[in-house]
């Protein structure tokens, strides 16, 4: 029996890159590859599979059944190989690095325009990142940064960012639909919403005691950074971290209508296993990463609107 051919590693890349990206250019840019490089990764994928994996919509890129499938594995599998680098890469130095489980949007809107900083005033300490949710990754990181409400058996979780939670979406496009000046506006609107944090919309409800969502219609999308694309291309509202979208509302791709938002009993932590020691590396590392947080939350606020018909943002 013949044996099947094996993708290679930069085609499991483009496709993942592709599913979180959703356009070619973008996965190009992710990946620092050319378009054409990008597209024959896929075509030849493609060609192995037998099946076409992506289908072009409105919106770009989408996965087809056989995508979903093909892209979960190739997850797992770019996974087993970042964390197989890892060990032997422990190996060579008497110094372990410092192993980081980095949820895709931090890695790819907070850490990476802010790393260059940490790698300046720590030059000795080796930092590797793994943006794919192995089991293994996780379980031999030396911290996890994850979403939700900060209750982990067996880890310990500060507070990172994302508690404010920001009604958001495209000056052009709100003003085409009337405006937003109570939050009962916001379902006049297509809504866009994370597959992952699908309580955002039920939470801004509840805070303004608005009752069930009742939005004209509701768009899923699978990563954070194609919920900031869409509602930048117009595509609907979105309730996103401002911590996310700093460059967004300072540009006004963004707006945040009439200061709505609500606060977010779910949302990023760092967190380190309670059954290992922390080295001094991590402890540098934690603090860093701990500061430029801070920072970023905060960083300058819009001045808010001169009416606003009920309080911007409320604890849930």
């Amino acid at each position: 029996m013949t044996r099947p051919h094996l993708p290679t590693t930069t085609g499991l890349r483009v496709v993942v890159a592709l599913a979180q990206h959703g356009t070619v250019s973008a996965a190009a840019q992710a990946l620092n590859l050319t378009q054409s490089a990008v597209s024959k990764q896929l075509k030849a994928l493609e060609d192995l599979v037998g099946l076409a994996l992506f289908t072009r919509t409105s919106r770009g890129l989408a996965p087809t059944e056989a995508g979903v499938i093909y892209i979960a594995q190739a997850r797992v599998a770019l996974g087993a190989l970042e964390t197989a680098a890892a060990r032997v890469a422990g190996l060579r130095s008497s110094r372990p690095a410092l192993r980081l489980h980095v949820l895709p949007i931090l890695g790819d809107r907070w850490f990476m325009p802010r790393f260059s900083r940490f790698v300046e005033a720590h030059p000795d300490i080796e930092v590797q990142f793994s943006t794919f949710a192995a089991s293994d990754t996780i379980a031999e990181a030396d911290v996890v940064f994850r979403f939700g409400d900060g209750q982990w058996p067996g880890w310990q979780a500060d507070y990172f960012l994302g508690r404010e939670v920001l009604l958001v979406g495209s000056p052009q496009f709100i003003a085409r639909g009337g405006g937003i000046a109570a939050p009962e506006d916001a379902w006049r609107f297509p809504i866009l919403e994370h597959r992952q944090t699908p309580l955002h919309w039920s939470d801004f409800a509840t805070s303004h005691g608005i009752g069930e969502v009742r939005a004209e219609r509701l768009v899923r999308l699978g990563y954070y950074s194609l919920v900031i694309r869409a509602a930048i291309a117009g595509q609907g509202l979105a309730l996103v971290p401002r911590s996310l979208i700093l460059d967004e509302l300072a540009s006004g791709q963004l707006v945040n209508p009439a200061g709505l938002g609500y606060m977010s009993r779910n949302c990023y932590w760092l967190t380190t296993p309670l059954d290992r020691p922390r080295s001094a590396d991590l402890a540098t590392f934690c603090e860093w990463a701990l500061a430029e947080a801070r920072e970023t939350e905060s960083a300058s606020r819009p001045a808010p609107p001169a009416q606003t018909p009920r309080a911007a943002s409320q604890r849930s």
